[in-house]
């Protein structure tokens, strides 16, 4: 692969900027040091101001239905991260230019400079919009399960080195989702593939984005016990995410009217719920020695309810949610996504307002986006949200809190919270 980084001038001089802090510099060749990189402002709060619609819709919402106001809501609290100290996010950061230092040194090994050069623009550019929130899960969850003299500095550096390589893949399916579902912006920023000098080449840096997990689990991991299952979870965990990718493709061209919340919660399980909470905090309870299946099979029921939390959160925000806020322009309604809010229109919707969604969803013409609103509007479907995000929050909060002591019930919690707060992403 050519390099991006000396086809385009603009993007070389901010990726520069980024790695240069780490001790990286792209034109001498020089190789990391252990600072840390502030550039990606991966623990910084957003400061996001939420958008009028959201704030009156929730409070709305709330009086109408007697819910009492959380401090823990997507709607008016986005941007509180988690409950790690400053040392300890500044640990994590600090691994960055050690991975950006082990992926150039392996493909110096192939002679490949030029695509390692690139590889480290396509990562640095990547990274930001994951928020580094799925790889600080899996150190959360093997500090929640390690204490006392157990956390020693080199299992705690493992974690971590995990949390990088959950953070590779995020990276990676991120590129590949916004290229099928022709994403234009991320977190403020154009998705990898709009940029000029990339194009399709994005599939190709996606796809080595992802073997770079097995680079870095083989040089850190190979001695350990847990060494193949970490391997295993990687590979079934792109099986299942690209599945769940496929299934809502191909769904995105049936009618809406073929649209129910079996398929929708099939989707979600794949996609959502093993990507962001069941492969780190998996990844968490093998790296902390754990082998009781009874745990194992604990925490996965506990992610597929998170993650469905998290996506019919995501749904609701596309459809209702500010972009100033979420940081990613809507398009769930003109690409003929199976979201829950379809769904449960469909479910709800009266004849007419049938016939209304079948002509116009899954189109790009702005009045028909504005009518499949105007009808999720008159189904009270915001209403609907309101109270499901409130009843949800409590339900997993009550089944966390009544499961066994050997989970890891604080990680669990946060993980809860925070998705909550709306600032997993």
């Amino acid at each position: 692969m050519l390099s991006i980084i000396l086809r385009q001038p603009q993007l070389h001089s901010n990726v520069a900027t980024t790695v240069n802090a780490c001790g990286i510099n792209l034109n001498n060749k020089t190789l990391p040091l252990r600072q840390i990189s502030h550039h990606l402002g991966i623990f910084e709060s957003n400061n996001y101001n939420t958008g009028d619609l959201i704030k009156s819709t929730r409070k709305e919402h709330q009086t109408q239905l007697g819910i009492s106001k959380r401090t823990l809501s997507i709607l008016e609290n986005p941007s509180t991260p988690l409950k790690m100290s400053k040392d300890e996010r500044s640990e994590f950061m600090a691994i960055y230019p050690d991975v950006l230092q082990d992926l150039t040194l392996i493909a110096d090994k192939f002679k490949s400079r030029y695509a390692a050069d690139g590889l480290i623009t396509a990562v640095d550019y990547n990274m930001s919009p994951t928020n580094g929130k799925c790889g600080l899960i899996s150190v959360l969850t093997y500090k929640s399960l390690v204490k006392g003299h157990k956390l020693n500095a080199e299992k705690l550096r493992l974690a971590n080195l995990l949390g990088w390589c959950v953070e590779l893949q995020h990276c990676a399916l991120l590129i590949a989702d916004d290229m099928v579902d022709n994403g234009i912006a991320r977190r403020g920023k154009l998705c990898w593939h709009k940029l000029e000098e990339v194009g399709l080449n994005a599939i190709n840096d996606a796809l080595m984005i992802e073997n770079c997990i097995f680079v870095l689990l083989k040089k850190h991991f190979r001695y350990l016990d847990c060494y193949v299952d970490l391997i295993e979870l990687f590979h079934e965990n792109t099986f299942k995410c690209i599945s769940g990718q496929s299934l809502d493709m191909l769904l995105s061209k049936k009618s809406v009217d073929t649209f129910n919340m079996d398929i929708y919660n099939t989707v979600v399980m794949n996609k959502t719920s093993n990507h962001f909470f069941y492969l780190p905090i998996m990844l968490g309870l093998h790296l902390a020695g754990v082998k009781d299946k009874k745990i194992f099979d604990a925490c996965e029921a506990i992610t597929i309810e998170l993650g469905q939390f998290f996506q019919i959160q995501n749904d609701f925000l596309d459809c209702f949610g500010n972009p100033d806020v979420t940081g990613k322009i809507g398009t769930d309604i003109q690409a003929n996504k199976c979201s829950w809010l379809a769904v449960r229109c469909m479910e709800r919707a009266s004849p007419e307002q049938r016939a209304i969604m079948e002509q116009c969803y899954g189109q790009y013409d702005p009045q028909k986006i504005a009518s499949v609103k105007e009808v999720y509007a008159e189904l009270n479907l915001p209403k609907i949200y309101a109270k499901y995000e409130e009843e949800t929050y409590n339900r997993i909060n009550t089944l966390i809190r009544q499961e066994s002591d050997a989970l890891p019930r604080e990680a669990l919690l946060e993980i809860l919270n925070t998705i909550s707060e709306r600032n997993i992403k």
